[in-house]
């Protein structure tokens, strides 16, 4: 689409949901994620069956004709296609998180979300908030963005380069977060601009080179002068002491729990090779499967224990958000911080469980490995979890002792 699509029409019937086909819709995927991870190729035909069982469009309010899933069905989702293939879960979860923002607090431009909306449900369509730039990093950490707007008539012009854009050559819809240019006495303030897919001087550079989530695509976007129409913004505001685009507390969970349900997905597939390799490996000097050894399953059952737990802690605080608990909103860090501990610890056990075996290319042990280590660069990461959490129990521990001062000694 250009910005000149006509914005009267309206959507139709949604794809409906249908969490029944979780099951086959992993191993599909998995099916195909080793030549798509091979080649860095993006999985075009992955999405398509995400869209085709409703999952892209899950979080839509019902509002709009949507299923209206929750935080504890969209984890349930991301584990599902994480266990499948984690390129495919990971450009999913970025649109589904759109979807959720605009059901809990509406932000879009009512005839714009209703184009998204009848895109959506055409056929597949991506959203992804690009936010990360060379100089700036990720704006969650605080700091303008580089990228710029101009006004120029009835549009703005935006310049600039973000990276790591996940599903960047997929994309419907780009979220590009950007910073007004100042004139006629007008601060500069910071929004969210909505470019389509197409516009001209919009270009995507392949340079995703990773090891792990090769067939996300996450490329550089590059701007320069991307029309936008003058009223497809959402949330322009002046900066205020700490400029960045710093999630409200709610979405904050969503991104850290779901996230972190993809991952323990993309372990609960390596402990499933792990446990089919250990029953069909029959070394000669044996004469058993490796499964009958106690050693091998004390340390399956050291993987599965911290998987269970790192699930069920997701789902309960995934219900609990879902709930309006304040508490489990607070305690979504944490959660990110024990799940993907959890989820690396796992799948590195299971290579040292394998040996050559595990790192063999034609096993996908090692593909998880290299996808799983991915889930630690998601915002929000250990250090600022860590030192937040820290903070707080300092705090509560001061107030405590403020709020109840030792006795005085008596003479």
């Amino acid at each position: 689409m250009t910005p000149t699509t006509n914005r009267t029409h309206r959507p139709t019937a949604l794809p409906p949901l249908d969490l029944d086909r979780l099951p086959a819709l992993t191993a599909a995927l998995a099916v195909r994620a080793p030549a798509h991870d091979r080649d860095a190729s993006f999985p075009t035909e992955g999405v398509a069956l995400v869209h085709e069982a409703g999952l892209l469009t899950a979080t839509v309010a019902t509002r709009h004709g949507g299923p209206g899933a929750g935080l504890a069905d969209t984890a349930r989702i991301l584990r599902a296609l994480g266990a499948g293939d984690p390129a495919v879960a990971l450009v999913a979860a970025m649109t589904l998180f759109v979807h959720a923002a605009e059901a809990r607090t509406p932000a879009w431009p009512a005839a714009v979300y209703g184009d998204l909306l009848a895109a959506s449900a055409a056929g597949p369509t991506l959203v992804n908030a690009l936010r990360v730039e060379p100089e700036l990093g990720s704006p969650v950490r605080g700091g303008l963005p580089a990228t710029t707007a101009r006004r120029d008539g009835g549009h703005w012009l935006l310049t600039g380069r973000k990276i790591y854009s996940t599903g960047a050559i997929g994309l419907s819809r780009m979220l590009v977060f950007a910073r007004t240019e100042p004139g006629d006495g007008e601060p500069v303030r910071v929004g969210t601009f909505i470019v389509r897919t197409g516009s001209p001087g919009l270009t995507v550079e392949p340079t995703w080179d990773h090891v792990g989530l090769r067939a996300s695509r996450s490329d550089d976007v590059v701007l320069d002068s991307v029309p936008v129409p003058a009223d497809d913004v959402i949330g322009l505001t002046e900066p205020g002491d700490t400029p960045g685009a710093r999630p409200d507390p709610v979405t904050g969970a969503w991104n850290a729990l779901g996230l972190t349900a993809l991952y323990l997905g993309v372990a609960g597939a390596a402990r499933d090779w792990l446990t089919g390799f250990l029953h069909e490996r029959v070394p000669t000097a044996l004469g058993a499967p490796l499964a009958t050894l106690p050693r091998f399953q004390s340390a399956v059952g050291e993987i599965e224990t911290a998987l269970i737990g790192a699930d069920t802690l997701v789902d309960a605080l995934a219900a609990r958000v879902d709930a309006g608990d304040p508490e489990a909103v607070e305690q979504a860090g944490v959660a990110k911080v024990l799940g993907t501990r959890a989820a690396i610890t796992a799948v590195d056990q299971a290579l040292t469980l394998t040996g050559n075996h595990g790192l063999t290319h034609a096993n996908p042990l090692q593909r998880h490995y290299r996808d799983v280590l991915c889930n630690r660069v998601h915002t929000p990461q250990d250090d600022s979890v860590l030192t937040a959490t820290g903070r707080a129990a300092l705090a509560r521990r001061f107030t405590s002792d403020m709020s109840n001062p030792p006795a005085p000694k008596g003479d």
